[in-house]
C-alpha cells in the first residue's frame, strides 16, 4: 500500500527518518504489504495515528509485562496505552528511533536531484557504513543520503573526483528535525518541491543551516546564503575547516562579538588586544582574509559552516 518513500515522509523527526532508512537498507521485507487496512476514522475506531493506513495494535498483540524501558537492550518500549495508537510496524519504528536520537543530532541530510546517480559515492549498502550512515535511491534521478557532518567535505570531494562535470543537478543539504514543532517528512517534501526551479546546466548546492528555512528560502537566497556552485561550496568548507582548526571555540566567539560591534573606535581598540592573544597562524589567516571587511552575511555563513568542518583534534 505504501512504498518506501511514503514511509520516509511519515518520519516526524530525524531519529525516525534514520530508523526508517535502516529498515529500508537492512530489512526491506519487514515493511507491511498486503495487510488489511485500518478502519476509517470515527468516534469509536481509528487507524494508526502515525501512518493512518493500517489498524492499531490490539491489546492481545502486546505483552502486558513489557516495561517502559528495557534495561537490557537500553531502548524505549512504548507502553500499552501508547502502542494502541500505532500499528505494529510504526511501533517498531518509534522504538528503534529512540536508540538513534543522539546520532540524528550529528548528521546532515542530502536530497539530490541529478541527471544520473553518483553510484560510486552511493555504493555503500549497509546501514552505518564506513562514511555514509544511510542512503536511499528513489529513482534514476533522486537519492537521499545521510552523512555525519564532519564527512560532508570528503564526500563532496569524492563526488567531484569520480564524476566531475558529468553530473549536473541540485543537492539540497539540511540538518534533521529535532523538535515536535516541525515535521521531518514535511521538510523532505519541501525539498522535493523546490528542486524543479533549477535547470540541469551545472551541479548546485543549496545549504540550509536550519530545516525550517525550507519553508521560506527566499530571504536566505536574497542574502546570498543558500545556493552555490559545488566547487564554490567546497571552497567555503575549506575555509571553515581552516577557521575551526586555527581558532579555539572561545576565540571564535570573541571574534564574532568583535566583528558585530557597532562602534568603529571600540572595534579598532579591541581588535588589537584580540589579535595579541592569537597564534601567528591565526593572525595571518585573519589578516589575509580581511575578515573585518566582510559583509555580515558572509561572516554568518562561515560560522554556520564551522559545524560541518572536520577538526583533526
Amino acid at each position: 500500500m505504501l512504498n518506501f518513500y511514503d514511509w520516509l515522509r511519515r518520519s516526524e523527526d530525524g531519529s525516525e527518518l534514520l530508523a526508517t532508512m535502516e529498515y529500508i537498507m537492512t530489512e526491506p521485507e519487514s515493511f507491511p504489504s498486503g495487510e488489511k487496512l485500518g478502519p476509517p476514522l470515527s468516534a469509536f475506531h481509528r487507524p494508526c495515528q502515525r501512518c493512518w493506513v493500517y489498524p492499531c495494535c490490539s491489546t492481545e498483540n502486546i505483552l502486558p509485562e513489557i516495561p517502559l524501558r528495557d534495561a537490557r537492550r537500553k531502548i524505549y518500549v512504548p507502553s500499552i496505552a501508547e502502542t494502541q495508537d500505532y500499528c505494529l510496524f510504526c511501533r517498531e519504528i518509534i522504538a528503534k528511533a529512540e536508540t538513534l536520537t543522539d546520532l540524528s543530532r550529528q548528521v546532515i541530510v542530502l536530497w539530490g536531484f541529478v541527471n544520473h546517480l553518483p553510484n560510486r559515492v552511493l555504493a555503500e549498502k549497509k546501514f552505518m557504513g564506513k562514511r555514509e550512515i544511510a542512503s536511499y535511491i528513489h529513482d534514476d534521478h533522486h537519492f537521499l543520503l545521510i552523512l555525519a557532518r564532519r564527512d560532508l567535505k570528503s564526500w563532496i570531494q569524492e563526488l567531484l573526483i569520480y564524476h566531475g562535470a558529468d553530473i549536473k543537478g541540485l543537492i539540497q543539504m539540511f540538518p534533521t528535525v529535532r523538535d515536535a514543532r516541525n515535521h521531518q517528512g514535511e521538510i523532505l517534501c519541501r525539498a522535493c518541491h523546490q528542486e524543479a526551479r533549477f535547470p540541469m546546466d551545472m551541479l548546485r548546492v543549496r545549504f540550509f543551516s536550519n530545516p525550517v528555512q525550507l519553508y521560506a528560502p527566499q530571504s536566505r537566497d536574497e542574502e546570498g546564503l543558500l545556493t552555490f556552485e559545488i566547487t564554490e561550496f567546497l571552497r567555503l568548507l575549506d575555509m571553515a575547516e581552516i577557521f575551526r582548526t586555527l581558532l579555539r571555540p572561545a576565540e571564535q566567539r570573541a571574534l564574532h562579538e568583535l566583528i558585530h560591534l557597532h562602534n568603529r573606535r571600540e572595534e579598532q581598540f579591541y581588535w588589537g588586544r584580540f589579535t595579541g592573544y592569537l597564534s601567528r597562524q591565526a593572525k595571518d589567516m585573519l589578516n589575509a582574509w580581511k575578515i573585518r571587511q566582510w559583509p555580515k552575511n558572509q561572516v554568518k555563513l562561515l560560522y554556520e559552516l564551522v559545524d560541518y568542518a572536520f577538526c583533526p583534534f
